[in-house]
This record gives C-alpha cells, sequence and structure tokens, in this order.
C-alpha cells in the first residue's frame, strides 16, 4: 500500500486504538488519524487531503443516525467510507448501502476480521455482511439518496432532525434562499412534496431500528 492517510473516527478508545494498530502493522506506509467526534473529522479534512478510507462509528457524540455520514460525505468528496458499528442489523446495513457507504463493518467481528475487512476497502472493494433475504427494501430509496448532491444530503439530514430553513442555513453557512432551492431539489429527487413526506421517507436512514 502506498502512502497516504486513514480516516477514524470513534469515540470509544479501545476500539481507535484497536483499529489503528491494526492498520499500522498491515500497511506501515499509512498514516492512521484517529478522532471521536464529526467535528473533529471535519477539520482533519481541512488539514490533509490525502485520505484513500474513512472509518466512521454509527454513533458518535455530534450525529444522529447517518447524518455523520452526509456531513463527512461533503467534506471528503470521492473518499470512500466505511461505516462501523456495534449494531448490524438487515436494515442498518442496508441503510449504509442505500447512502452509498463504501462498507459497514461489524463491531462484533474479532479484529483480525475487521482489519481484513479494512485490506478489500483500501483495495476498493465494497465490504457489507450478507443481508437476509427481504433487505433490500431500500433499494429504490438508495437510487433517489445518490442521485443528491452533498450540500443536499446535508440540507436534508438538518431537515431530518426536524431543523427550519433559517437554522440550516445557519448551520451549514448558507442564505436561506439556497436552502430553499437545495429543499425544492430535494423533494423532486425523493418524489415527496413537502417536508414531512419527506422525513418519513428517509427515517430508515436516520433511525434504521425504528
Amino acid at each position: 500500500m502506498r502512502d497516504g492517510r486513514v480516516l477514524l473516527a470513534d469515540d470509544h478508545p479501545l476500539i481507535r486504538e484497536g483499529l489503528k494498530l491494526a492498520i499500522t502493522v498491515r500497511h506501515p506506509t499509512l498514516t492512521v488519524d484517529s478522532v471521536e467526534s464529526i467535528a473533529a473529522a471535519e477539520a482533519m479534512t481541512k488539514a490533509h487531503k490525502d485520505y484513500k478510507l474513512m472509518l466512521l462509528d454509527y454513533q458518535l457524540p455530534d450525529a444522529e443516525g447517518y447524518s455523520g455520514f452526509f456531513r463527512m460525505l461533503a467534506a471528503l468528496g470521492t473518499t470512500p467510507i466505511a461505516i462501523i458499528s456495534a449494531h448490524d442489523s438487515a436494515s442498518m446495513i442496508t441503510a449504509a448501502k442505500a447512502i452509498g457507504a463504501a462498507g459497514f463493518l461489524s463491531k462484533s467481528d474479532p479484529l483480525d476480521v475487521m482489519a481484513q475487512s479494512i485490506d478489500r476497502l483500501l483495495q476498493g472493494k465494497a465490504v457489507f455482511p450478507p443481508v437476509p433475504a427481504g433487505g433490500d427494501e431500500l433499494a429504490e430509496l438508495q437510487k433517489r439518496i445518490q442521485s443528491l448532491s452533498p450540500a443536499q444530503m446535508r440540507v436534508l439530514a438538518a431537515l431530518a432532525k426536524g431543523h427550519l430553513n433559517k437554522q440550516i442555513a445557519g448551520d451549514l453557512d448558507l442564505s436561506e434562499a439556497t436552502v430553499k432551492a437545495h429543499m425544492t431539489a430535494v423533494f423532486r429527487k425523493l418524489g415527496v412534496t413537502n417536508r414531512v413526506q419527506a422525513v418519513l421517507a428517509v427515517r430508515p436512514l436516520f433511525d434504521p431500528e425504528a
């Protein structure tokens, strides 16, 4: 593996250190930047532009559901992002696929198994646990979500948390007119006509266990 960086965001110190060690042992030329929040991960992306992969904990102090993924997608662009989680239900795995994650790693797996999965991710391969029959109920939503731009995804994530246009504009440093334009595009691409329908449509992405 050539020189480069991996970004690891997990708020559990043992998980962070374990994965960091596993990666550096197998790929000694890679630098692993480990952080415990989305805000810290966003700061890292401003300092470094050579990330080959991000490993993102599903549950972080400053993110709800897959909203953290949307924020990092906007920050990283084309860098693949894989979800890591202690919860690995079929709905969560399918939701990760729907939003375009590069993979889904379960914390219940042994560390060496997770390390092998990370090897495959670094090779550009998708890594997802098998999903039982009937787990593809989000296939159509996947197509719609992947048609959204990173900015539209961030607006959708804020919308799903119940934020109003003025708050979304302030949080994302946008004008209210821009937020409204993004909102209109989101409604069109999701095939809905209002905020309530949009939130209901994407609820599995922000609360897959609901």
